[in-house]
């Protein structure tokens, strides 16, 4: 079967500094096999919302048609990634009855109505849900619950991270992605979909914390049990980086992004022994101190790693996270890992996406774990809906498809 004959699944991640597209296929072992990848510089968007409609829908146009061309293929249908500090989540309960008065078999009906209940809290106007996550069910006394299908009771409960965007941020990012020629099939929250790529079962389980940094944003997102438990933001990324360079060494955004990304590192031992000439404002060549360098790029993340130790206390699972799992863009820089270890006080290793042949060598980078996330989220989505037995743990929890569609409804119409 070729890749044209094959059911396409499509990430895309539209970033503060970059869009990206991947587009994969399944293979015949059932896993995943990356045949396109796109991959330009954003414009029109900061701190994950967009602020020119124009620049944002090229940059987005372009990089599905850079994923095009090299897979050959059209692109119609994508999961979305979305970040930000418009993103606020909350846990909530639910509880219904179990509707079968017969063998008072739970029924994935039932499920629907018990996270819909949880969702039934005064969201404050002008926001919307994302998505609602079940992190674990109860049926009557028994607890613990993963998945209650076809469970005996007659009350089914349920524990539910639910995600919110406030509506505007939500609704430009969609219209650009209809406006770019695209359907949306689901909008997911970019650090859970970094988690589908980098973290595994078992961190998952015993408890652990991606934290993707961004351009505009560092997302935080806390797992135990299986299930994700927290998600926050710190508004701080890459982007202060770099501007930090840019007022230390008196130099331009566009060269302190340059010397960030190629000599950029945390202590002056994992600098190269090149010296370090950087062109001022005047235009002059001026040569750096390395130590000092170094310094400005330490001071920030380690803001960055302090801000993210406040969100473990305020999560209340400050305990419970025993590792942190880095990735992102400026999560490369030479040093961090061990500064990320000192600061947070726990372990702290890089994550990178887990995926094999095809094109897997261009994406396997902690650059492009959202939109690999974001493929193997749609991958395990469609599986599940086509057999609910094949339900498995995931970053983003069991799959609720169309649910945007069906928020949006709710919102508009009333119903």
């Amino acid at each position: 079967m070729t890749d044209q004959e094959r059911e396409r699944l499509v990430g895309l991640d539209i970033g503060t500094t970059k869009v990206t597209c991947v587009a994969a296929v399944e293979n015949d072992f059932g896993g995943l096999e990356i045949i396109g990848v796109g991959n330009v510089p954003s414009l029109g968007m900061t701190r994950g919302q967009v602020t020119n409609m124009e620049a944002a829908k090229s940059s987005i146009a372009k990089a599905v048609e850079e994923c095009r061309r090299m897979a050959g293929c059209r692109i119609e249908d994508v999961y979305v990634g979305i970040a930000g500090g418009h993103i606020a989540s909350f846990n909530s309960h639910g509880i219904v009855a179990v509707r079968d008065k017969g063998e008072r078999l739970v029924t994935e009906e039932d499920k629907r109505r018990a996270v819909e209940a949880a969702e039934t809290l005064n969201i404050p106007q002008g926001r919307i849900i994302v998505q609602s996550i079940p992190q674990e069910y109860k049926v009557d006394d028994v607890e613990g619950i993963l998945d209650p299908l076809n469970m005996v009771g007659v009350r089914l409960e349920v524990k539910v991270h639910v995600i919110t965007s406030a509506l505007n941020a939500y609704q430009n990012i969609v219209n650009c992605v209809t406006d770019a020629d695209l359907n949306m099939k689901e909008m997911i929250l970019e650090s859970l979909a970094s988690a589908e790529a980098v973290l595994t079962p078992q961190e998952m389980d015993v408890g652990a914390a991606v934290l993707d940094i961004g351009g505009g944003t560092s997302d935080v997102a806390i797992f135990s049990g299986g299930s994700v438990k927290y998600s926050g933001v710190v508004a701080q990324g890459g982007d202060n980086l770099t501007q930090d360079i840019a007022l230390g060494l008196r130099t331009s955004l566009e060269t302190s992004e340059r010397f960030k990304v190629a000599r950029g590192a945390l202590r002056p031992d994992l600098l190269s022994a090149e010296g370090l000439v950087i062109p001022s404002l005047g235009g002059q060549q001026t040569e750096v101190d390395p130590a000092f360098f170094c310094a400005i790029m330490e001071k920030r993340m380690t803001d960055i790693l302090e801000c993210v130790n406040m969100e473990f206390v305020k999560s209340g699972l400050d305990q419970d996270v025993h590792e942190v799992v880095l990735t992102g863009g400026s999560s490369m820089l030479p040093g961090l890992v061990d500064l990320a270890r000192h600061v947070l006080n726990r372990g702290v290793r890089l994550g990178e996406p887990r995926i094999d042949g095809g094109l897997s060598s261009m994406v396997n980078d902690p650059r492009f774990s959202t939109a690999i996330g974001l493929v193997m989220y749609g991958h395990r989505a469609e599986r599940e809906s086509r057999d609910p037995s094949q339900r498995g743990a995931g970053a983003g929890g069991q799959s609720l498809p169309g649910r945007m569609i069906r928020g949006f409804k709710r919102i508009f119409t009333g119903d």
